[in-house]
């Protein structure tokens, strides 16, 4: 390869690697032996968490769970029972969780989607392709409170995702029991297909043990599709007839900005999404000016980054089959971001079809049209997306995916004073993911190209990585290529003309007895150079970590960092004396990290840090996280960052907090209440929120949203908002 760069060769010859590895991986299902045989239901099951109908009388039972954690080397100590059946319309399921007598159970509240880690809780994980790829998860937590999300990457949940189905956990002295129906309208799965894959998971704090139905190694997340056993239906599953759901909502609101004095503005608005499916497993998603007021807000952070930071999509719409556009790329380097859509701008309507053509074949296409602004000359836009992603080998899969942003009637004036936007802005690319078939082996190799108006030269993106994933050893290699004009405008690419190199290795010891479970060292480096292979910024990191059996964790680490400015920067990003462009900077820094047992009704954490700082400065970081529950009602948190940064003059030494209570209270699974404040010293700025809801049918609810910001000192309102919001999910 005499003509390629050395990136590029690098990045072509780590994908041989990763396309040999899968011809050598290839395998059956690890747990393909671990069978639950399915029988339709004798009588109308009742969601009341009693198991008196005939139907589970008749039922499988699949027991004798599988230790995880602590150890992955003999059955579970606590027993869990699971059962199943279903009819016409529903997928029905019975989970019977034995515990000690006179023990609590340990729950956050009955809030929706809680944290796994932070709750005795029940989950079910299915493959409802039997891809390993993509499926499914329900579940409980031991006071009623439901979790559901959409699985992808073969072992990650999106808990954004929610549905309709309906639930109820009823708890006895010596166990709890959940009880579920899915409606086979929820979910998406192939006609005619009998057999998914399928998992049971167990989370007991009591006992500090997690568990599993079909084994699962402890270096993995139960959630790990490629340990999942077998559901074998007797008959082909259901087909869900007419399956079109419609969404509409209504909006009152009331926001004023006092900063500026200007009166106060009325909001109206209705708007509808709808859900149709095309077949079992393709769905058709519409909205006409949808609202998002009812989504929580950013939690805000200490930012002391030279680029911008990134924050999750949280919206609705855009979340269902969402991998096929979001996970394209890497944590930063990502074509394809939904929260540039509407971004300050309303979105008139919108349409996207998602889902599965056959076994191998996934796709997405998604059309989204914003409205102009005329406050900022901004024209109106169109965002056209389409994704395609066919199943190679045992887990893996080849993806492409093609994006173009186009201004509608733009006709800028390059004499007046609005700002220049881009005509268009387009992207396409290739990615093959390497997931080898028991998930030890995994990897990504990508290629990108952007199209824009100007010189299209250096405007390509490639990378790759490889990662290993043994009980004592972890290592991952990963390298980036970004041309000085890749451009992304509808992703997330917060820097250009790069070349990056990120090996890790990290290696675990398993004492046979005492307090501690596992402990090691890990390595990494993080490497940034120019076009020219000239290095511009890096950070070596070298840490420790021991993981308790209680499940708290302790880390120290060490790093060296150097940077090159190549833009004149504030240190404090709060608006003091810029470094020079050109400037370079060396220093070291030293930390710990501590987090507690979740099972205490008290938990908490915090990480120190101190060392060096731009201009030869000093930096002192400490941050502190801590909770408390008033099970199961009330959940009360209280996060707190300071920062202490000596620079040199004529520099100014800063100093500043960031301060963040929280409270949520559950009054009943079905009513929310969440309220929180945010002292932000480096933005000067008081925020309050809080938000109301009550979900008074599946899937349906009521928002009440208020928000203030403030100006610390002297303390006065900026601005102030109230949105009402009542949505109702109506299938046809």
């Amino acid at each position: 390869m005499p003509h390629l760069r050395p990136t590029t060769r690098l990045s072509l010859t780590l994908a041989l690697y990763l396309v040999g590895a899968c011809f050598a991986l290839r395998a059956q299902k690890k747990n393909e032996e671990y069978e639950y045989h399915l029988q339709r239901a004798v009588d109308d099951v009742v969601i009341d968490g009693v198991l008196n109908e005939q139907s589970w009388q008749e039922a499988q039972v699949a027991g004798q769970f599988y230790m995880v954690l602590p150890m992955d080397t003999s059955y579970a100590q606590v027993q869990t029972d699971v059962l199943m059946t279903y009819d016409a319309k529903h997928l029905y399921l019975m989970a019977i969780c034995y515990h000690e007598r006179d023990a609590p159970y340990f729950v956050e509240s009955m809030r929706r989607d809680f944290t796994f880690g932070k709750n005795d809780n029940f989950l079910l994980f299915m493959d409802t392709f039997d891809d390993q790829t993509n499926g499914f998860s329900f579940g409980a937590n031991a006071v009623g409170a439901q979790w559901d999300g959409i699985m992808y990457e073969g072992g990650k949940v999106d808990l954004s995702w929610d549905n309709k189905w309906t639930s109820a956990v009823k708890n006895y002295p010596d166990r709890w029991i959940f009880e579920a129906a899915i409606p086979f309208k929820s979910i998406r799965y192939k006609k005619g297909i009998t057999r998914w894959g399928i998992n049971f998971s167990r989370n007991d704090l009591k006992s500090t043990e997690k568990s599993s139905w079909a084994p699962v190694p402890r270096q993995f997340p139960t959630a790990s599709l490629a340990y999942t056993g077998t559901l074998v239906w007797d008959e082909p599953p259901p087909t869900a007839n007419a399956n079109v759901s419609l969404i509409p909502y209504a909006l009152g609101g009331l926001s004023r900005d006092y900063e500026h004095d200007d009166p106060t503005e009325t909001r109206k608005a209705v708007g509808l999404d709808a859900k149709v499916a095309i077949t079992s497993s393709l769905n058709l998603d519409l909205t006409v000016n949808p609202d998002f007021s009812q989504v929580d807000v950013d939690r805000q952070v200490t930012n002391l980054d030279r680029f911008e930071l990134f924050f999750p999509e949280r919206r609705q719409f855009f979340l269902e089959n969402g991998d096929l556009f979001a996970n394209f790329g890497y944590a930063n380097l990502r074509p394809f971001f939904s929260r540039r859509i509407g971004l300050g701008v309303p979105i008139r309507y919108g349409a996207r079809l998602s889902g599965k053509l056959n076994k191998d074949w996934r796709i997405g296409a998604m059309d989204m049209q914003t409205g102009a602004v005329e406050e900022t000359g901004l024209p109106a836009q169109n965002f056209a997306v389409v994704a395609l992603q066919r199943r190679v080998f045992a887990r893996s899969n080849i993806g492409a995916l093609v994006i173009n942003k186009s201004s509608m009637a733009y006709r800028p004036d390059p004499d007046g004073e609005m700002p220049i936007y881009s005509q268009y802005n387009r992207n396409v690319g290739l990615e093959y993911n390497l997931a080898s078939s028991n998930n030890i082996w995994t990897g990504k190799f990508l290629a990108l190209k952007s199209f824009q108006p100007g010189d299209q030269s250096r405007s390509l993106a490639h990378a790759a990585n490889l990662q290993y994933s043994s009980r004592s050893v972890l290592w991952n290699w990963q390298h980036e290529y970004v041309g000085r004009n890749y451009v992304a405008e509808v992703g997330y690419v917060p820097r250009r003309g790069y070349i990056k190199l990120n090996p890790s290795f990290s290696y675990f010891f398993f004492p046979k007895g005492g307090a501690v479970l596992s402990h090691g060292p890990q390595v990494m480096s993080t490497y940034f150079m120019n076009e020219s292979f000239q290095p511009i910024d890096y950070e070596h990191y070298v840490g420790y970590l021991t993981t308790f059996r209680s499940r708290s964790t302790w880390a120290l680490w060490t790093t060296h960092n150097y940077v090159q400015l190549l833009q004149p920067f504030d240190p404090t990003n709060a608006g003091g004396d810029t470094l020079a462009r050109g400037t370079q900077h060396r220093w070291n820094t030293v930390g710990t990290e501590f987090i507690s047992k979740p099972q205490s009704v008290f938990t908490y954490g915090f990480t120190a840090r101190y060392g060096g700082y731009y201009a030869h400065g000093t930096r002192l970081n400490f941050t502190t996280d801590l909770g408390y529950r008033f099970q199961p009602y009330v959940s009360l948190a209280l996060s707190t960052s300071y920062n202490d940064i000596r620079l040199p003059e004529p520099l100014t030494p800063t100093q500043f907090w960031l301060v963040g209570p929280r409270m949520d209270v559950t009054l009943t699974n079905k009513l929310f209440f969440t309220a929180f404040a945010q002292y932000n010293d480096q933005l000067d700025n008081i925020n309050l929120n809080t938000r109301l809801q009550w979900r008074y049918q599946p899937a349906s609810d009521l928002f009440i949203v208020y928000t203030d910001n403030y100006l610390p000192a002297p303390l006065s309102v900026k601005n102030r908002a109230l949105v009402v919001k009542l949505t109702y999910w109506w299938n046809l």
